[in-house]
């Protein structure tokens, strides 16, 4: 049977086609569509790209908010034998013309707010207004694409096994409602645009990440799941509206390595985290956890767990002179480096031979972070291998740092300064959380001094922050990882 992720859904239209598939509900002219009339679409949007001239391995560019857009895209460039280039929506024209050069794409799908980004390339393009109306550009392209016709669409993808690894370990069914928070552009979405198409999911689109609009969804769209960063579950917590659920919601979180204090957040008003690491490792959760304490079961959440069910084994190993891999011992303390093979690896550092070659060397793939196995099996990572904070010769892990988890902060991160004894301390960055604004303004001298018993009650003396600043914000990706390269730039000019 070929591993073609397109399979998901038209098994799902010929099983349960009148269910709705897709639904963009936030805009002026909402669109819902069942899954037999959205496999029906695809079609006509993969003839619409062969009428177009895209041929086999041609590049078709997306930008585009969450939207239908988006997710006919993630099916329709796979069924017309193209590769598929989502582009980030928050970067810059210049990066995002770099983009297009460096990919090779032959065309452009685009929403009509993004248009600024594209003032420079020549590429054609497809402009979609969103509003699912037949004189919208978009829909007049599908309408072309119902015309023509050619057999033989689709081929091979890994995304199949990912897909399938995902709605499997998040526990997705035919009875999910799974909330497009998570950019699609952001790694393919973490491969659920096929994942709840595989599972038979109704999927509901949001154009942005507006925390009231997310929360009206929670309360009365009967959604399951969603996935998000850290930093997206820290705004959902801490949003106005937040409130314990009627019923429960599963928030696949990965991206970035949140705290037990948050995990223990969302578990405290109804939404379940499941903790993944990529398509690789997951916690998984354990019989002997219903008998512990929230804080208890939040700290075993943090950690990234145990293999996916379609990922081969992932190890946590030492890189010897010879290329030789060899595993860390099952100890919690013994420090290696995740490294991982098989189908749900990427294959390439498009057009970069050198860097695959040393990503790829001893034949696995290195994550660059560094992690330690417990003896039950499970992984946890103490750092990125270029985070470490290397103090007096003992190493400090930014993370476990970060994890200090002081009940007035919101969010920190913590990076390296030098220092004339020790050779590197810790500098904390740190925003207040907006609960106990109020109770340090004009006192953040004192605050900074609470924060540090904090520490000194937690970590050693050699991981503790000799210097707090407290900051709004802290620098960030489109993706809401926090740009610790921006935090060092600032401590170099202290």
């Amino acid at each position: 049977m070929p591993q073609n992720p397109l399979l998901f859904l038209l098994r799902a239209a010929q099983i349960y086609p009148d269910k709705v598939a897709l639904a963009h509900p936030d805009v002026k002219y909402p669109v819902v569509y069942t899954f037999a009339v959205w496999a029906q679409r695809i079609q006509n949007f993969a003839y619409g790209l062969i009428r177009a001239g895209i041929k086999p391995d041609d590049r078709v560019a997306v930008i585009a908010p969450n939207s239908y857009l988006e997710t006919d895209a993630c099916h329709g460039v796979l069924a017309a034998r193209a590769i598929l280039t989502p582009i980030n929506t928050r970067l810059r024209p210049q990066e995002v013309d770099y983009i297009l050069d460096h990919s090779g794409a032959s065309l452009i799908l685009i929403d009509e707010e993004l248009l600024p980004l594209i003032a420079g390339p020549k590429l054609p393009r497809i402009v979609c207004k969103d509003t699912g109306r037949s004189d919208d550009p978009y829909e007049e392209f599908l309408s072309e694409g119902r015309r023509y016709s050619q057999e033989g669409l689709g081929r091979l993808r890994r995304t199949y096994l990912a897909a399938i690894g995902n709605a499997f370990e998040g526990q997705i069914d035919k009875k999910s409602t799974y909330l497009w928070i998570l950019p699609m552009f952001h790694a393919g979405g973490w491969t659920f645009p096929w994942s709840s198409t595989f599972a038979f999911a109704t999927q509901i689109t949001l154009r942005t990440v507006n925390y009231p609009q997310i929360w009206n969804h929670f309360l009365n769209s009967k959604v399951t799941h969603y996935c998000g960063a850290p930093t997206v579950q820290i705004g959902i917590v801490n949003d106005p509206s937040a409130r314990k659920l009627p019923r429960p919601i599963s928030a696949i979180i990965a991206g970035a390595a949140p705290t037990a204090h948050l995990l223990g957040a969302l578990e405290k008003i109804g939404i379940k985290p499941i903790h993944t690491y990529g398509p690789f490792t997951r916690g998984y959760d354990q019989l002997f956890w219903a008998k512990i304490s929230l804080e208890q079961r939040s700290k075993l959440i943090a950690r990234q767990g145990h293999s996916f069910a379609t990922a081969e084994g992932v190890r946590v190993a030492e890189m010897r002179d010879d290329d030789q891999i060899i595993d860390v011992p099952r100890d919690g303390k013994t420090v290696g480096e995740i490294v991982t093979r098989g189908n749900l690896v990427m294959k390439e550092y498009f057009r970069d031979p050198e860097a695959t070659k040393k990503a790829f060397r001893g034949g696995y793939f290195h994550s660059g972070d560094l992690a330690v196995m417990h003896p039950d099996g499970s992984i946890a990572i103490v750092d990125r291998s270029k985070d470490i904070i290397i103090s007096g010769g003992e190493n400090a892990s930014s993370l476990a740092i970060e994890q200090g988890n002081h009940p007035h902060v919101l969010e920190v991160s913590v990076v390296a300064r030098a220092h004339p004894v020790w050779g590197e301390r810790t500098m904390a960055f740190v925003i207040i959380h907006p609960e106990h604004v109020a109770r340090w303004s004009g006192r953040v001298d004192e605050f900074v001094k609470d924060l540090m018993e904090h520490a000194k009650a937690r970590l050693p003396g050699f991981a503790r922050p000799d210097w707090v600043e407290v900051v709004p914000e802290l620098p960030k990706t489109s993706t809401g990882k926090i740009l610790k390269t921006e935090l060092r730039k600032r401590v170099a000019k202290l």
